[in-house]
């Protein structure tokens, strides 16, 4: 991509139907960082300041409101892989509070893209921001869990968490028994002294 390239692609606005859903939104300061084109003309991937949308390219504008909108915070991992020819694919894998303090992974989205545009960097940035600290911490007899804690909008403190390698182990109460106080044992280190 040239330079000129990159400038056009910064000072280009959004389209038409991305502008709406934003505009639509409950946060009037909602606004958009970066987009990609979604292949076969199915719309755009959009990251704003509140997180990631997927806008159809069919989407009637008076329903702009009800394009939903994932939250950074709950934005486990996105991965990007690159085809070479300004497009790649996606792979999210979001996060669901399934009980206070665990979160468990959702099935993967993936999002096709023909182009790219200014998106994967981004997005990177935008789901590091609002990771605080993250560890990795093993489980008695097998797996383990992931300790993070977040940056959550509208929240002054840090939002602890705990997610399973493995689901089943939160049906194990010896399981979930050390994970709440290796939990704790995070939260308690992470308090002012």
């Amino acid at each position: 991509m040239t330079l000129l390239d990159r400038v056009r692609r910064r000072l280009a606005r959004p389209p038409e139907p991305v502008r709406a859903v934003v505009l639509a939104s409950p946060d009037p300061d909602e606004r958009v960082l970066a987009w990609g084109a979604l292949v076969r003309d199915e719309g755009w991937l959009v990251a704003t300041s509140r997180g990631l949308r997927r806008v159809p390219a069919d989407l009637p504008l008076p329903h702009a409101g009800e394009v939903g909108v994932r939250p950074w915070h709950e934005v486990g991992t996105a991965r990007w892989t690159a085809t070479g020819d300004g497009g790649g694919r996606f792979e999210v894998t979001p996060l669901t509070e399934v009980e206070p303090g665990v979160q468990a992974r959702l099935p993967v989205e993936r999002h096709a893209l023909r182009d790219a545009g200014g998106l994967p960097p981004v997005v990177r940035r935008r789901v590091d921001q609002t990771v605080v600290a993250s560890r990795r911490s093993p489980l008695p007899g097998r797996g383990g869990v992931v300790l993070v804690a977040r940056r959550v909008p509208g929240q002054a403190e840090r939002e602890w968490t705990v997610v399973f390698d493995n689901d089943a182990d939160r049906s194990d109460p010896a399981a979930r028994e050390a994970a709440r106080q290796k939990l704790a044992e995070a939260v308690a280190a992470d308090q002012p002294g």
